[in-house]
């Protein structure tokens, strides 16, 4: 399967809904519609008005048909708009739902345990590492993708240690580009 990557733009807003569904829609709460994501205001942060000036992301797109296949974004969440992973006012949140990422990246089921992912991530931090000192996240620990984060250099926060929304234990994680 051919694919290629480019950045996200104003008008893959669409696709992003669709992503965060794919990323939040089994979660403990049990299943969300894509119109659920939208109303949610701990979700809805992440994709609303894409394209801020802060805003940075990639999508995977198949070459035969530049049908959108996955993305991988991080927004600068600040003030009152605040996420799971705030560390600080510079530093931009990747955010984790349940047991799949939910705003690192997004697949399509149909292509996902391809690589896709892994290659979206890695495009978005080499990107995020010329704009930011750092970024962050937060994820469950019993998240299977803990692993890769480590393996990418994303340390957990000392003392960042909370119940999450569905009584299990989630961190914050955060990797530093000096």
């Amino acid at each position: 399967m051919d694919y290629s990557i480019r950045p996200l733009t104003q008008e893959d807003e669409p696709f992003l809904w669709q992503m965060l569904y794919e990323a939040a829609h089994m979660s403990e709460e049990g299943e969300l519609t894509i119109q659920d994501a939208m109303n949610h205001s701990d979700l809805s942060k992440y994709v609303k008005n894409w394209g801020l000036k802060d805003d940075l992301g990639f999508v995977a797109t198949l070459v035969s048909s530049n049908q959108p296949i996955g993305a991988a974004w991080l927004r600068l969440l600040t003030g009152d708009n605040k996420g799971y992973g705030y560390i600080n006012d510079r530093t931009p949140e990747l955010a984790m739902s349940g047991d799949k990422p939910l705003c690192v990246y997004a697949i399509l089921p149909e292509y996902r345990n391809q690589g896709i992912g892994t290659q979206l991530l890695t495009h978005l931090l080499s990107a995020a590492k010329s704009a930011y000192p750092s970024i962050s996240l937060s994820i469950r620990s019993t998240n299977p993708a803990l692993s890769l984060y480590k393996g990418m250099g994303f340390e957990v926060v000392a003392g960042s240690e909370t119940i999450n929304r569905v009584g299990g234990i989630s961190w914050k994680m955060k990797l530093n580009f000096d």
